[in-house]
């Protein structure tokens, strides 16, 4: 299996356990972080993450979280 690099967007609510709520479904769905710039004033967080996995099976479940309003894949 190859590893394969995706960037994606999320907009994040203030709240202040939701970049650790991302960073356990990025885990779980099998996902490693491999670079992170979080915006915290503006909720703006930029993942690049690499897995063998697509990236919408990463992304569709960021959208269920309840502090995520919006995830854009780069």
């Amino acid at each position: 299996m190859s590893l394969h690099s995706y960037d994606i967007k999320v907009m994040l609510n203030q709240s202040p356990e939701v970049l650790e709520r991302v960073l356990r479904v990025a885990r779980h769905r099998g996902f490693k972080i491999e670079l992170m710039d979080w915006k915290s004033a503006s909720g703006e967080l930029l993942l690049t993450v690499s897995s063998a996995r697509q990236l919408h099976l990463l992304s569709k479940q960021l959208e269920k979280l309840f502090d995520v309003s919006s995830v854009e894949e780069l």
